[in-house]
């Protein structure tokens, strides 16, 4: 995604049918004042994505202010999280087609700290993104953030797996942490119940 031949093939590609569901709701979120909407990649499966991976919230390298930032939500970014998590959906075998990437806290707001309340804000506006998935059989956790939103999503009917963050603080810190994300992963591949 460094090159901008990339993100503008990309962003050609936003009002394809299978995404452009999602773009209106992230238009809908960036009136909310509370900061950029990182887009929805449209190589991943968009409203026919079967497995949702809700991670914690958008870095710099989402945001199309910032150097090389892309624009989107995508496993194809330029920092370790996004390359983890690219290595990650590659052993799970899951085809990229039927998943899906995308934050409980979706505004980049130029740091990377966070409020409860914004935690909250971005929970309750996840309901609206989630009525659009209607393939959507499996969310899994992704990093402490994330987990929070495990009680909202209690009696979707949803199948709820729960994984740690694929970054390089995880990675250094706790390497068997990080190495249990794999299978986590491989699991949420696997059709739900």
């Amino acid at each position: 995604m460094a090159s901008e031949e990339i993100r503008a093939a990309r962003r050609a590609m936003l009002h394809e049918p299978h995404i452009a569901p999602l773009i209106a709701f992230c238009e809908r979120l960036e009136k909310d004042g509370l900061g950029e909407v990182p887009r929805f990649d449209p190589l991943d499966g968009g409203v026919k994505a079967r497995v949702l991976y809700l991670l914690e919230k958008p870095g710099p390298k989402t945001s199309p202010a910032g150097k090389a930032g892309s624009g989107f939500i995508s496993r194809d970014n330029d920092d370790p999280s996004a390359a983890h998590s690219f290595e990650f959906h590659l052993q799970s075998g899951l085809p990229r087609s039927d998943s899906l990437l995308w934050n409980v806290i979706p505004w980049w707001d130029g740091q990377i700290a966070f409020t409860n309340a914004h935690r909250r804000l971005g929970i309750e506006r996840l309901h609206e993104m989630l009525a659009l998935l209607n393939r959507l059989d499996t969310i899994v956790l992704v990093g402490g953030t994330a987990h929070k939103a495990e009680s909202a999503l209690a009696g979707s009917g949803l199948r709820i797996l729960k994984s740690w963050h694929p970054s390089m603080r995880v990675k250094n810190s706790f390497p068997d942490k990080f190495a249990s994300i794999a299978e986590v992963w491989k699991e949420a591949a696997r059709p739900g119940s």
